[in-house]
């Protein structure tokens, strides 16, 4: 019966590892998440057009976000935003 029971309490050890081991893993992606997110914003705010240094604004052109020049010098648009601004064109 001692066996069983040191049987037990290992299977009981191992699910309460892995129930902990998820736990940080959930914990350290919602993290890693929070903090993508603040350095995107930072370097959007912090984005200058090259040729005139003014800072680049948020602009929507059809449902297409980007940051745009305010002097009208160029925009930054992501690669999938790039994507369906083409497939649009087309």
């Amino acid at each position: 019966m001692a066996v069983d029971s040191k049987d037990e309490k290992d299977r009981l050890g191992r699910k309460r590892r892995d129930a902990e081991a998820a736990r940080e893993g959930q914990w350290a992606a919602k993290q890693d998440a929070e903090l993508l997110n603040g350095m995107r914003q930072r370097m959007e705010s912090q984005m200058t057009c090259p040729s005139c240094k003014r800072q680049l604004e948020h602009k929507t052109l059809n449902d297409i976000s980007m940051l745009a020049c305010p002097d009208g010098d160029g925009a930054w648009i992501e690669g999938p935003a790039m994507e369906a601004l083409l497939a649009a064109v087309k």
